[in-house]
């Protein structure tokens, strides 16, 4: 799940509201290329949090020349140095390609600011496409954030700006270095299971086989997929808490908490 500390709707305290709530379990807060999420709730003694097993994560993106390929990172240490230097590192490339991007929309007759994104984006400092379409989208632009992805946003599209991503196997390494468990998020939306299976033998050690994507067709291969290459089977709902991304409410898709289990570590340390 992610938070306004990158391009969730609700700040980590509210999510974890939410989350008891919606009568969960268990929760993974997996913000994109950060982990202040977490350390928020760490340093307001918000965490550990009573009556929710929280796991600290984290999503990153891995450089790819043709696909998006997004791995996630559970139980790390958020605080271990070279994490955070190297996050550092990406935030910093995030400012520079959220400048360039809103230029090339000016440039191309669209009238945002980086003001107007900054707005948007509120506490978050790993700044995404997803600001720059939600200002697209409240300016009349477009109807949804999909759809200024898919005109303008997308790779390949006119205002698109190469992102600073770290190599598959810096990324593995870096979360296993930081303690944690490297999983690959959402295989479907690769869009190649070649390219799926290839990562399977990098390091990986989990697969995302439960997700609001995939389909009974899909769940049962990637499910297959899992046990073939003796991988963690995991599960996420990818909430943002937008009324326009399914899905809409925290606790509408849900995984089984004999998942969960294999993957929480009650004596997590930050």
């Amino acid at each position: 799940m992610h938070t306004t500390y990158s391009d969730g709707k609700l700040t980590p305290e509210e999510l974890v509201a939410k989350a008891k709530e919606a009568g969960l379990s268990y929760m993974a807060i997996t913000d994109h290329d950060t982990v202040e999420g977490i350390s928020h709730l760490y340093e307001n003694g918000l965490y550990p949090a009573r009556g929710i097993h929280i796991i600290p994560g984290i999503e990153f993106s891995a450089h790819h020349p043709t696909r998006e390929i997004h791995i996630l990172g559970y139980n790390i240490d958020i605080y271990y140095g070279e994490l955070v230097d190297k996050l550092n590192d990406v935030t910093e490339a995030r400012w520079t390609r959220f400048s360039e991007m809103v230029e090339k929309l000016q440039n191309l007759g669209y009238e945002i600011s980086e003001t107007e994104v900054l707005t948007i984006a509120g506490a978050s400092r790993s700044i995404s496409r997803s600001h720059i379409g939600r200002v697209l989208v409240k300016k009349g632009y477009f109807p949804t954030v999909r759809d200024a992805f898919e005109a303008m946003l997308m790779k390949g599209k006119p205002a698109y700006v190469p992102h600073y991503h770290l190599e598959v196997e810096d990324i593995i390494a870096l979360i296993k270095a930081a303690g944690g468990t490297p999983v690959l998020a959402h295989p479907k939306l690769i869009g190649d299971d070649r390219i799926v299976e290839d990562l399977c033998c990098r390091g990986i050690e989990g697969l995302e086989v439960f997700y609001p994507q995939h389909d009974a067709e899909d769940t049962a291969r990637y499910l297959e997929m899992a046990k073939r290459y003796n991988l963690l089977v995991t599960g996420g709902s990818d909430f943002h808490g937008f009324a326009t991304r399914y899905p809409q409410a925290l606790g509408v898709f849900t995984i089984d908490d004999c998942w969960a289990e294999k993957l929480y570590r009650p004596t997590q340390k930050l």
